[in-house]
């Protein structure tokens, strides 16, 4: 059992707000209105929340961040889907990544991909009940290049910052 101090976990406090506050932003400020919801860009901070940070702190920073933009855009009927599926994205990309996967160089990218998959089963199974069959697989496309840029901007960012000492010091002592 690792023994946390104080300023660990005022460290692992701030990082998922500050993740947090990444998602929400890129959801809440950068989003094109569909005729169901909205598409948006903070799915790439929620790939890079796990990459930089790991699992817990992925889950933690997707659900808070994509849940309070659903809440605060007037979209109160997604909160507690968007919650779960952003968690269970940022759960499914950091155990592959992590857990399954730890030896492979693009562990996050097979992670990130088969939590995408995830991510737009459960979106188009939820709009069902809501929107109907029609509207639920007529909207895939759409979640479907939301998420594939989430990925793969995500993995641009994850790039650029990984090459900084000090995101490589909060990596490895983190993820």
């Amino acid at each position: 059992m690792k023994n946390h101090s104080s300023q660990d976990t005022t460290l692992d406090i701030s990082i998922i707000g500050l993740m947090s506050a990444l998602v929400f932003v890129g959801t809440y400020f950068f989003k094109i209105p569909s005729a169901f919801g909205y598409t948006h860009l903070g799915d790439c901070m929620i790939i890079l929340t796990v990459c930089l940070f790991g699992t817990r702190r992925g889950i933690l920073a997707g659900a808070i961040g994509a849940g309070l933009s659903d809440f605060l855009g007037g979209y109160a009927v997604w909160v507690l889907p968007t919650m779960v599926l952003k968690g269970l994205w940022a759960f499914i990309a950091g155990t592959i990544a992590y857990k399954l996967l730890p030896n492979f160089k693009y562990s996050w990218l097979v992670g990130a991909i088969v939590g995408g998959i995830a991510h737009i089963i459960g979106y188009t199974l939820v709009k069902i009940p809501l929107y109907g069959t029609v509207v639920a697989f007529g909207e895939m496309f759409t979640l479907s290049m939301q998420t594939i840029a989430g990925i793969v901007l995500g993995g641009v960012v994850y790039t650029i910052l990984v090459q900084s000492p000090a995101i490589r010091t909060l990596k490895a002592k983190f993820a």
